[in-house]
């Protein structure tokens, strides 16, 4: 029984067909709920749907909790494996598409808490995941390159801090509610250094303009380094998918042989 079920949640394409078109359902509610005239006229439907989105989601948690003992990556006694589901990270993106609905049940919340609890709901397209393999390979190349990633955030950091200090101390005398403090300077350093530039906080001093140009250009070249990494990563790794769909193992000699 428990066998059948395992293959019914994750090998069963009608299944997570279905699983598929609700989570698209979901995010599509979302944004209609949104506008306050469908809101007002379809409240109960949206209610409604809610309520069957959560009770499928929960049900399918439940059975893979269950089941998750029959997983071949997990290792150790039933419960152990149980807990690696748990805290695995599709675990917890199938928690959170569900516990928000029943948190206002167990504690009191304002409303603002409801607003964000309500906004969790938009992570549920996170579990296409499970059945996207393109999303799979993202996540993949993400985690290959975190280390490079985490470098690059750093320099990020370092680089905020600076130019926001370098046109505090340039601007906050001649514009002194727009760089009122090295805080307030980073609105100003984010989007320059991400080549946005809002233009609602600019320098208006000669060296304010100067710095202002380099930081710029620095932003240029700095704006590529993530996107090199992830794209080179990527690019790796469809070429690794292709190679192994193109290959087999030869059952005689056990070596690998392209199609």
């Amino acid at each position: 029984m428990k066998k059948k079920i395992y293959e019914l949640i994750n090998k069963n394409l009608v299944f997570i067909k279905f699983i598929y078109g609700l989570i698209i359902l979901n995010v599509i509610t979302l944004i209609l709920e949104s506008y306050k005239e469908l809101r007002a006229s379809f409240s109960d439907y949206f209610y409604y749907f809610e309520v069957f989105s959560v009770i499928v989601f929960s049900i399918e948690y439940l059975l893979r909790l269950w089941t998750s003992d029959l997983h071949k990556t997990y290792k150790g006694p039933p419960l152990k494996k149980r807990l690696k589901f748990v805290f695995s990270t599709l675990g917890l993106i199938d928690l959170i598409a569900i516990l928000p609905f029943y948190l206002p049940f167990i504690f009191p919340f304002d409303l603002r808490i409801l607003r964000i609890l309500r906004l969790f709901r938009l992570l549920r397209i996170f579990k296409l995941g499970r059945y996207s393999k393109s999303l799979n390979t993202l996540i993949s190349v993400l985690k290959s390159t975190k280390s490079e990633l985490a470098i690059t955030g750093l320099v990020a950091f370092i680089l905020l801090v600076l130019s926001s200090t370098i046109m505090y101390y340039f601007e906050n005398e001649v514009q002194p509610e727009k760089f009122a403090s090295i805080g307030h300077s980073f609105w100003w350093a984010i989007a320059t250094l991400t080549t946005v530039g809002y233009g609602d906080v600019y320098p208006i001093t000669a060296m304010g303009k100067v710095m202002s140009g380099i930081i710029a250009l620095i932003g240029i070249g700095f704006i590529a380094l993530p996107t090199g990494i992830i794209s080179s990563a990527f690019i790796e790794k469809v070429q690794e998918n292709k190679k192994k769909i193109n290959s087999y193992i030869c059952p005689k000699c056990g070596t690998e042989v392209n199609r």
